[in-house]
């Protein structure tokens, strides 16, 4: 059995400690083995600590600087908010397969610093495709290596797509939760709490993607993120609310079949289907138990409770970085309202008028989608400053 080795970004948070129980099931049944050679992470320094001893992995980076003297006896240790990108360019080679589950924005850099050294991309942070698409495929294109999708709902689109050939497909549709408050009044919504925002349904994840989850801004980062997995325009990609969580994504051929691929909301298995791709291997996901699925009620997004949808369409059509000053205004908003500073209801309305406000422009280096999305922080901090609770 032949080993890759394999670069984890984001180690510690929820979807790397998954990719972890991934790789140690893959090591147990013998089916596939990766060669672990580098873990980084934002400040969880005991947890680092931890994976790296069950892993036998000493290069290591910490974005916090203060904790990192910790790890210090378990080898090679990167400190600082670049310690990520640094571990790539030491270790990556061509062929690897890194992981890319940072969270945010400053997942970018690194990722695309792996695909220019040859690696494959597993890729878990939706902000890589979302801000700077066009040059990630680009690179990823002229390096000819691959982007293997972590997120639930484009690995249920991978293997759907492979029932037929892309000639052939019509159109995709990305399944979605619907959040704490799919059934909430606009007005109940606007004003939400955090402690409600935070009570999503049936997926555990991080306060910034469970907050995407209520605002249904998940959804339109994943409709653009399709949009460049699959090459497909923004009339072919849509999306629909699905409270069970158990179908993740239909793909409609041109004479009117329509796969669909069913699982438990379990991050595991598209963490396995994407190192494995496209091999299917023993799983460690929970199974689906047929003997409890009564019923899956499947209902149209209401688009002006939630008009992520509509502006994820909007940002695949303007192109350049449309994309980049969606995802970053997102992110200062949603910090804003976790913060206690704006209203659950102003999060999207401050997302659409940096998109109104802030002018497009081309996208041709890493360095332009930074300056658009310095541009649009700037501006969603200027304008949460000057705003109140419930206005």
């Amino acid at each position: 059995m032949s080993s890759r080795r394999l670069i984890l970004l984001g180690s510690t948070g929820s979807i790397g400690v998954s990719t972890v129980e991934v790789l140690q099931h893959l090591r147990a049944m013998g089916e596939a083995s990766f060669e672990v050679v580098g873990l980084a992470a934002g400040s969880n320094a005991s947890l680092l600590a931890e994976q790296a001893r069950a892993l036998g992995v000493r290069e290591l980076a910490l974005a916090d600087a203060s904790a990192a003297a910790s790890l210090a006896s378990l080898g090679n240790v990167r400190s600082g908010p670049d310690a990520a990108l640094r571990l790539v360019e030491d270790l990556a080679r061509p062929g690897d397969v890194l992981v890319a589950a940072m969270v945010g924005f400053a997942g970018l850099a690194s990722a695309l610093r792996a695909i220019e050294l040859g690696c494959h991309v597993a890729l878990a942070n939706k902000e890589t495709l979302v801000a700077a698409g066009e040059i990630v495929t680009e690179a990823a294109r002229r390096k000819g290596v691959q982007l293997f999708p972590i997120d639930s709902e484009h690995s249920a689109l991978a293997q759907c797509i492979r029932s037929g050939r892309i000639d052939e497909l019509d159109r995709v549709v990305i399944t979605a939760s619907g959040g704490p408050f799919r059934t909430w009044s606009a007005e109940r919504t606007r004003n939400a709490t955090v402690q409600e925002a935070l009570r999503h349904p049936t997926w555990q994840m991080g306060r910034k993607i469970t907050i995407d989850s209520a605002t249904l801004m998940n959804k339109a980062l994943e409709i653009i993120e399709a949009h460049w997995l699959f090459g497909l325009p923004a009339e072919r990609i849509d999306a629909i609310a699905h409270p069970q969580s158990i179908v993740h994504g239909f793909a409609e051929f041109r004479d009117g079949s329509v796969i669909a691929q069913l699982s438990p909301p379990d991050m595991k298995l598209p963490i396995q289907m994407a190192l494995t791709w496209p091999a299917r291997h023993t799983g460690v996901a929970k199974r689906l138990d047929w003997t409890n699925l009564k019923s899956l009620e499947f209902e149209p997004i209401d688009h002006a409770r939630f008009p992520a949808v509509r502006l994820a369409h909007e940002v695949i059509r303007r192109g350049g970085s449309a994309g980049a000053t969606l995802n970053a205004a997102n992110e200062v908003a949603v910090q804003a309202f976790l913060d206690g500073h704006i209203a659950f209801g102003q999060i999207s309305d401050l997302v659409e008028q940096a998109m109104r406000e802030l002018p497009d422009r081309a996208l041709r280096t890493l360095q332009d989608a930074q300056d658009a999305d310095a541009a649009a922080r700037a501006f969603i901090r200027h304008r949460t400053g000057a705003v109140t609770l419930g206005t």
